[in-house]
């Protein structure tokens, strides 16, 4: 079990996140959604450790209980996928180069086969092409896909994804969730999904966690938020959803 308590973010004494506090299994998975500005990124990015250098951060990340140093988490208990992925990666060195680091960083052997595997699961046609590529030489949807994964690699108990899909069209949009599904069912692993998405959501999350102005709203399983939404946000949000096919939220 994962767990984020009391986790609070705050530029300039201004308050961006407020109190955070939630749990991921493995073998499960927790939507954190919310309009954009919530926080939901800002509460990634302070519970890995790495947010701007201005944010003051207070409160901790325990695994079973036990407190656990944000570079501590990174890479070996906690995989993730941030936003932009174009600033993730080094634009001097090849796609086999980040691989090939990531193996080294986190005492893995290096495999050239596995990694093309890999990268074909992801949904990268030619892998053995693409490791030869530079960041300069592919679009922000391949280099998603290649930093979903690099996330993969290490094999880490839980991963965090901040709009995973986000530049992929709706066939590898798809593809990338039926991995994280078959990963999260067959590897045990937790995963904490950041999406504005509510049809990803819908598709991939047990429990959902709501955010607004930096403050958990509501919480609970995804039947629950999407047939019984008890607070205004999150009535908002799945309301916005609904809509694109042409249904209401009951009153």
């Amino acid at each position: 079990m994962l767990s984020i308590e009391g986790l609070s973010v705050a530029a300039d004494g201004r308050p961006l996140l407020r109190d955070l506090t939630l749990e991921i299994a493995q073998g499960r998975t927790l939507a954190l959604v919310g309009a954009s500005g919530s926080g939901k990124s800002t509460a990634c990015a302070a519970a890995l450790g790495v947010q701007a250098a201005n944010l003051a951060v207070r409160g901790r990340v325990c695994l079973d209980g036990r407190p656990v140093a944000p570079g501590q988490l990174r890479g070996r208990v906690v995989a993730s996928i941030l936003q932009n992925p174009r600033s993730g990666f080094n634009p001097l060195r090849s796609m086999r180069d980040h691989m090939r680091e990531t193996c080294r960083a986190l005492d893995r052997p290096w495999s050239e086969a596995a990694a093309q595997d890999l990268l074909a699961e992801v949904g990268l046609e030619d892998p053995g092409r693409v490791l030869g590529l530079y960041a300069f030489e592919m679009s922000g949807g391949m280099l998603q896909r290649v930093a979903i994964a690099l996330a993969l690699l290490g094999g880490a108990p839980f991963l965090f994804a901040d709009e995973p899909t986000t530049d992929l069209d709706l066939v590898v949009q798809a593809r990338i969730l039926d991995l994280m599904e078959r990963s999260r069912d067959r590897a045990g692993l937790g995963l904490m999904l950041i999406t504005h998405d509510m049809g990803v959501v819908a598709r991939l999350a047990d429990e959902v966690a709501v955010l607004e102005a930096g403050a958990l709203v509501e919480r609970g399983p995804v039947g629950q938020i999407f047939h019984a939404p008890r607070h205004p946000v999150t009535r908002m949000l799945v309301a916005a959803h609904l809509a694109l096919y042409g249904q209401e939220l009951p009153a």
